[in-house]
């Protein structure tokens, strides 16, 4: 049905509400880069009109940190531009700040707790390989 793949990695030791807050991050990161995965309004049968949602499906994996950093340098090697969320940023209360602590760090020294990239099938799995789907 779709020639691409969304896949969301989440560092496994995070807690729940992390793991929530990132994917939300993430996912948004990813409608930015791509608005066309975004559909149309919903309409209940009474008439309210709610959000549009992603038409395509994102699958969520989690793995450890050196996982995570195998596949951030992939993503690199390949210049698939992806979302990205450091540890640091659980720190800062806004995007500004995010975007400050975010500058501090480089491929080898960032402590990536998620990464979402939408690519081609292929080339997403083979960038995600050594994440396991979350449970």
């Amino acid at each position: 049905m779709f020639d691409t793949k969304i896949t969301i990695v989440l560092r496994d030791d995070l807690a729940a509400w992390q793991k929530l807050n990132v994917t939300a991050f993430l996912s948004c990161g990813l409608a930015a880069q791509f608005p066309e995965i975004i559909g149309e309004a919903y309409r209940d049968s009474a008439g309210n009109v709610y959000n549009a949602l992603s038409i395509q499906p994102m699958v969520v994996m989690s793995a450890d940190q050196e996982t995570l950093r195998k596949i951030h340098v992939r993503s690199l090697e390949r210049e698939i531009t992806t979302s990205l969320y450091i540890e640091e940023m659980f720190a800062t209360g806004h995007d500004a700040a995010n975007r400050a602590v975010f500058a501090n760090f480089d491929p080898s020294t960032a402590k990536v707790v998620g990464i979402a990239v939408r690519a081609d099938k292929r080339i997403v799995d083979k960038i995600a390989k050594g994440a396991k789907l979350h449970n």
